[in-house]
């Protein structure tokens, strides 16, 4: 891969990112000599501006190089069959699909076909499901369609999927769609950066808000003296100053670096998705970004969402969503005017990628402004205990009084200290199986998920910086910066899977994985232990288990298990969705159950890419 040294400052950013606003298009070609004879060397292959379609049962895939432009500046990405997006596959349910995947880089390579039922050596992951694809060589992915919608592939090598390699999968039930409409357009969206992957993690890891310039500043402070009164706001200056945070920290990196895509195209480019006035159009939006959430609408539009992760779900009219990297969310709009803008601005407020819905080519709507950024709130912070009850969008004011309340004093308070508390040696609990523990079997019928706090004795090191004792466990909060906003936002809760679970057993047994990390050092980890350190989570063939996820951090993540269906529950322990990537708010305790019906060695990560290299990463065996 090839990319120039560090820019000199990052005053240059801010230029480029004007010029990027005026850009006419994304992914042409440079014309500077070296570039140009780097796209001669590679068939004048370019990001095209139309996603070619591939369909059938027997494909061919080739990976390599590919000169693009998406900024003013020459770069190189990765990509399959010379196009980014990579082509839409489209497949038909109960059929068996053969992949031939040529590898032209320099390095090896994979692709991970993202929340497909198979067998776990035709899932993509080097170093646990095969080997990886060598270069120069060719592998062969076959395997039977076992489901229908929307889904994508990308590589899970290196940073290639940073550098392009993403594309779409539209599945065909094999009955016949049941969700009607006149009109079909994969909407994927993703996120670029000219900078070496590898540096700009190089710079997390050094200054992890090196990319955040929404940090809190003199306005800000005296806005809060005008509306909570000089003591309060003092004592929330100091609160997040000893805890070495920032309440605007929603996101690693921002339009700083990034340029946010629509189909290959940034805002300037404009994707266009044809339709005639009155039909039934279906969006089929992908998050295939590295490192981007989403917050989704269509200005003048209603978005009724039929499918999430691919699974249809009882409808629901929304004026918004959000999903983060690795989700999918299918909506049928009816549009009636000439033209909308399909707005996705990203979560940190920085930038946003936009294309427009039209009757013909050419035509523009309006372009929304970014929504001003909200910064964290105490319950985001602290779950329930932060939030006086669960309000979000709390008053900071009234949490003067835990002012001086760091990460070392809440997680080190004695009450809170559950490593102390006799009997409850965590650090021994093998992947933390409450199972094990009296009075925690989960053998049999609907028994609500365990509501008991437990840290790991890993949990009190270097590698977290935080812990959360009193998480917030609801599904209907949109999440920060959408609270409230005026427009009605999809929920977890909102999502009621069409059919129920595929599984109607209880928990067999509890699994309690804790989401951490430590910002200073940009270490992210699971119960406190990087990948390097951690052993695997263990599943018996056939067994129901839940899995209780509690994030212990100040962002979302958005969990993606390999291999298996995740059925999402209430509080209460009842049936809410199925996923294949589960978003987890900051201070959030979620719980879903699982069907370990797929024998083999399995991935387990946070989605967002820099979280899963530096260590949020777990393989689950199931045998």
């Amino acid at each position: 891969m090839l990319f120039p040294p560090f820019p000199p400052s990052k005053s240059a950013f801010s230029s480029r990112r004007r010029f990027v606003q005026g850009l006419a298009a994304g992914g042409v070609l440079a014309s500077a000599s070296p570039w140009l004879q780097a796209a001669q060397l590679l068939g004048q292959r370019r990001a095209a501006p139309g996603t070619p379609e591939l369909r059938g049962t027997e494909f061919t895939l080739e990976v390599a190089e590919l000169p693009v432009n998406f900024t003013g500046k020459a770069r190189v990405a990765t990509a399959i069959n010379g196009s980014i997006p990579a082509p839409t596959l489209r497949w038909r349910e109960g059929d068996t699909v053969t992949i031939r995947v040529t590898n032209r880089l320099r390095e090896a390579t994979s692709i991970h076909w993202h929340g497909m039922i198979l067998p776990f050596q035709m899932d993509g992951v080097p170093g646990i499901s095969f080997a990886g694809i060598p270069p120069g060589e060719t592998f062969t992915y076959r395997f039977k369609v076992e489901q229908s919608g929307t889904f994508w592939y990308h590589s899970h090598s290196g940073m290639q999927e940073q550098t392009g390699m993403y594309g779409a999968i539209v599945i065909e039930p094999r009955d016949g769609e049941t969700i009607r409409a006149d009109r079909d357009h994969v909407v994927q969206l993703s996120d670029w950066t000219d900078e070496d992957p590898m540096r700009v993690f190089a710079k997390l890891k050094t200054q992890s808000d090196y990319y955040n310039f929404n940090q809190p500043t003199a306005p800000d402070f005296f806005r809060d003296v005008s509306r909570d009164g000089a003591k309060a706001a003092l004592a929330k200056r100091k609160m997040w100053n000893e805890m070495r945070m920032s309440p605007t920290d929603l996101s690693d990196l921002s339009s700083d670096t990034l340029t946010y895509l629509m189909n290959g195209t940034t805002p300037a480019g404009n994707w266009n998705g044809a339709y005639r006035p009155g039909e039934r159009v279906r969006l089929r939006f992908i998050n295939g970004a590295a490192n981007t959430f989403y917050d989704v609408r269509i200005p003048g539009l209603k978005l009724t969402v039929v499918q999430s992760d691919g699974v249809n779900v009882e409808p629901v009219t929304v004026d918004e969503f959000r999903f983060g990297p690795g989700e999918t969310y299918d909506v049928i709009v009816q549009p009636k005017d000439d033209a909308y803008t399909v707005f996705a601005q990203s979560m940190e407020r920085t930038g946003y990628a936009r294309g427009t819905l039209s009757v013909r080519t050419g035509l523009e709507a309006p372009v929304p402004r970014v929504d001003p950024v909200v910064a964290l709130s105490m319950a985001d912070m602290m779950g329930s205990m932060g939030s006086m009850g669960g309000m979000p969008g709390m008053d900071h004011g009234a949490t003067s009084g835990m002012a001086g309340m760091g990460h070392g004093a809440m997680a080190g308070m004695k009450a809170m200290d559950h490593s102390a508390m006799k009997g409850m040696d965590h650090g021994s609990m093998k992947g933390m199986d409450h199972s094990a523990m009296s009075g925690m079997g989960m053998s049999k019928g609907s028994v609500p998920p365990s509501q008991t706090v437990r840290h790991a004795r890993t949990e009190y090191g270097a590698s977290t910086d935080m812990r959360v004792d009193m998480p917030r466990t609801n599904l209907d909060d949109p999440g920060v910066g959408l609270r409230n906003n005026g427009r009605r936002v999809l929920t977890l809760a909102d999502l009621h899977t069409v059919g129920g679970p595929l599984d109607p057993r209880g928990a067999e047994r509890e699994i309690e994985l804790h989401l951490t990390g430590n910002m200073e050092r940009y270490t992210w980890s699971l119960d406190g232990l990087e990948f390097g350190q951690s052993t695997p989570v263990h599943m018996s063939y056939g067994e129901r288990v839940r899995v209780i996820l509690h994030n212990d951090t100040m962002m979302t993540h958005p969990m993606h298990l390999h291999g298996v269906w995740s059925e999402l529950e209430t509080p209460d322990g009842s049936f809410q969705a199925r996923r294949h990537t589960i978003p987890v708010q900051p201070a959030q305790r979620i719980s879903f159950l699982v069907t370990a019906d797929a024998l083999g060695r399995w991935a387990w990560h946070c989605h967002l890419a820099f979280h899963m290299d530096a260590g949020m990463f777990r393989e689950v065996v199931i045998s």
